[in-house]
Order: structure tokens, then sequence, then C-alpha cells
């Protein structure tokens, strides 16, 4: 689902098959796949960009890093979360961040905001342990404590996590197109809010198809746990006229009416627009909010957020 900023394209990489030996670790990357847990990746030498590589994993492209500019966002829906999240803590202001990444792919991301913010302390839950190894191995991420990676199934980390833990709390899962649901549900949305600090601000990566079904559930879900949100896509995503990525966030603290980070996303190679809570809830009005199956184990579900005094829910 992630749409490239520059319109490079990948080349025609060979699918060669590298042979890493059982219990080392690449020294750097290699173009090529790679067997993982859970099934292959491919790294891709970006064309375009000599310092540049693309991660595919099974099948679907996940990430790019540039190893000399880890401040450089090539999909163009990371740019929007990086200005979200500098636009709620401003870098001149030097914030201690706490960040709980859900979905690792190549750590884009997580090595932005360490060159963002050098005293931030992040955590990456990656389900595929060896994807996780090879990433480590590729690209020189920053150690623990600075960044840690956590290998584990992400809703599983999410409620074993300590309350008001986290600032910030990112959910960029996908099997295929769609996110698993266990993390897309109410009670889901709880954990998280649970983790978060007063203030924090939990983004979820929503991808869908022009009918914008899984979108709309998905802001009624979070706009259910949290009691100010936010939507940021690209005119024509929001419009319903393509497959894409919509960036989601929740917070319990109003976003800021902040002119500089809508021109900022309107300044992108794909122009983005932010709706406020009142849009969000209005396109969100009349869909379902998703919750976990009956019988499934028992779990904290937030009280409905308080809807402020001015927003419209009409649709």
């Amino acid at each position: 689902m992630a749409k490239r900023g520059r319109g490079r394209s990948a080349g025609t990489a060979e699918r060669g098959v590298v042979d890493v030996p059982k219990g080392s670790r690449p020294s750097g990357p290699v173009a090529g796949v790679y067997y993982i847990d859970t099934g292959d990746c491919e790294l891709i030498p970006d064309q375009d960009n000599s310092s540049g590589w693309l991660l595919r994993i099974n099948g679907v492209m996940s990430s790019h890093i540039d190893l000399a500019d880890p401040l450089f966002l090539d999909f163009e829906y990371m740019r929007w979360i990086a200005a979200l999240v500098e636009s709620r803590w401003p870098r001149e202001s030097k914030p201690k961040l706490r960040a709980l990444h859900l979905g690792g792919g190549a750590c884009s991301l997580a090595r932005y905001f360490h060159a963002a913010y050098p005293d931030a302390r992040q955590v990456v839950v990656e389900l595929d342990g060896k994807l996780a190894d090879y990433v480590r191995g590729w690209f020189d991420l920053p150690k623990a404590p600075l960044l840690r990676l956590r290998v584990g199934e992400a809703r599983e980390v999410t409620e074993t996590l300590t309350p008001e833990t986290r600032d910030l709390i990112i959910r960029d899962v996908f099997a295929g197109s769609l996110t698993p649901r266990p993390l897309t549900t109410l009670e889901f949305a709880g954990h998280a809010k649970r983790v978060l600090a007063p203030g924090g601000v939990y983004v979820a990566n929503s991808g869908d198809a022009p009918d914008l079904k899984n979108a709309r559930e998905d802001a009624a879900t979070i706009a259910e746990a949290f009691a100010h949100t936010v939507i940021i896509a690209d005119p024509a995503m929001l419009k319903g006229r393509r497959y894409g990525n919509m960036i989601m966030a929740g917070s319990d603290r109003p976003f800021d009416d902040d002119p500089g980070l809508a021109r900022r996303l309107l300044g992108g190679a794909v122009p983005a627009h932010i709706w406020n809570d009142e849009k969000v809830r209005a396109f969100a009005a009349g869909a379902a909010v998703r919750h976990d199956p009956a019988g499934s184990a028992p779990a904290e579900t937030p009280a409905p957020a308080e809807t402020p005094p001015d927003s419209s829910t009409a649709p």
C-alpha cells in the first residue's frame, strides 16, 4: 500500500537468493532475496539514489531507507506522520520522545525520529524475528536504549506495557493490503490509550480501497476511543478515487490548528489535506465501530470519547 514520494523506480533487480549462514548477521545491505520467518523479503537498490534501498516483504513494497540521510523519507505516508509528530513536538524543544512502533519493516520512521529527536527512546515491535535481525545488520540502526527491536505480535506486546509509558504509538502493520483485525478494534485502541501518557498520540496507517469502508470503520473506532482525532490523506484518497493510505490519529488533547503543518502537507510531492475532528467524525458517521469477537479474552474498553461541544456528527 506504500506510495513513493518521488516516483523512483525500483529497477529490475535479479531475484537471486542470498545465503546467510545460520547464526550470522549481514554486515551491510546486499541485493537479493532473503528467506525470513514469515516468507521472504527482497532488498533492492534504489536506482535513483546510490545510498537508497527498498525492502519488499512477501511481494509487497514495505520500506525505503537512505543510508546517507535518515531524515529523507521516500514514502509519502511516512512524511505525513513525521509532519504530524513534529507539529505536536517541535524539534527545537528537544523532547525526550518515547515512541512505540507497531510494525518494523526497515525501521525507516524509527531512524528518522532518532535523527530528529536524538534523546528519543524507541521500541520497534516486529513479528518476524529473522527480518528484524537482517534489518539490524543491513542498516546499522541505533543501539539500545535509543532503539530496541522487540520480536513479537503487536497486540500481545502492547497489552503487556505499563500505563502512561509512551508519548507516541504508530500502528503500521499489514497483512496484504489491510491491517490485521485484532489491531483495529476498540479493545485494542483501549490498550493503546492506556499505554499513552497524557497528551500522547496514537497514529494508525489505514489502507483501503475506493469504497473507503475500512477507512470509515477505522475512523469510527479511533473516534470512539479518543476525544480528539485527525485524518491526513491526499484529496483523491479522501474522495474515494483510488486505493491508498490514510493517516489517522487520536489523542486526549486537541490537535493544534497549525497552519505550518497544513502548508507542509500541501508542499509534498503528493499534496495532502488534514481533516480536523469535526470532519473525521462526519466521515465516520454511520460506520461500524469494530470490536473483538465475542468470547475472546476480556480487554479494557475505553469509555466513549467525549465529543467536543462544537463538533458535528452529521454526515
